[in-house]
């Protein structure tokens, strides 16, 4: 990840290391200026169930001087978030004694680093779905032709377990409906179902993939992941 360039007084790359329940951003910031910043800081906010743990530590860098700063990020909840940064400092030299502030790129938390595959009973499937109050409805958009490729697309986008068996999704019908489940680190259940069909008249799939879960986050966060991924595919 590349939040600030080459043509600026300031260059910083990031490097992220997503753990279980947090993030670490290691933070590589080079003076490329002829003069000494003072006070140099990285200011960070969050937007997303993002918390940040600490605020990094203020550093004087000379010119051509390098260093690496760690922020260490909690994640509360299987949410998409965001991560916004600038780098504040005092220039020292003659032509500018100014406070300086230079804003870098964004930084987004894919939620697909804390969903894993799950398994559940049919009734356990069935009394979630009944019960989670958030739903998330996609209409299907994509230039795959065949319903079984269609699902197999979408359970690998989302890293979701399709739960019906494969010999319910047999046969030539152009037809398919099929449940998806997966759990997130922080044990929020995540609920998919795909129904779809293939026109007989231009052999195109539409249909709908329904999202349900306990928090609107990870309802909204998986169906803009669908909604992205679908689009991406082709034939």
């Amino acid at each position: 990840r590349l939040p600030q360039g080459m043509s600026d007084p300031v260059y910083a790359e990031a490097f992220v290391t997503v753990h279980q329940y947090d993030i670490v951003l290691d933070v590589l910031i080079v003076n490329q200026s002829s003069e000494t910043m003072a006070n140099l800081t990285l200011e960070l906010a969050t937007v997303g169930d993002l918390k940040l743990c600490e605020r990094p530590t203020a550093h004087t860098l000379a010119p051509g001087e390098s260093r690496t700063v760690r922020a260490n990020i909690k994640v509360a909840s299987t949410e998409t978030g965001i991560v916004f940064g600038s780098i504040v400092f005092d220039a020292t030299g003659p032509a500018n004694q100014e406070r300086t502030c230079i804003v870098l790129h964004d930084i987004h938390i894919d939620i697909m680093d804390y969903i894993s595959p799950a398994s559940c009973s049919d009734l356990a499937f069935r009394g979630m779905w009944a019960e989670f109050e958030w739903e998330n409805k996609v209409a299907v958009n994509t230039d795959i032709t065949d319903v079984q490729g269609f699902l197999d697309h979408v359970v690998k986008s989302t890293n979701m377990r399709c739960l019906t068996p494969a010999s319910a999704l047999g046969g030539q019908s152009g037809f398919l409906a099929a449940n998806l489940y997966a759990r997130s680190n922080f044990g929020e259940a995540a609920l998919v179902n795909v129904s779809i069909e293939k026109r007989p008249s231009d052999g195109k799939i539409q249909g709908y993939i329904r999202i349900r879960s306990k928090t609107q986050g990870i309802a909204l966060s998986l169906g803009d992941k669908i909604t992205l991924k679908q689009k991406a595919a082709t034939k």
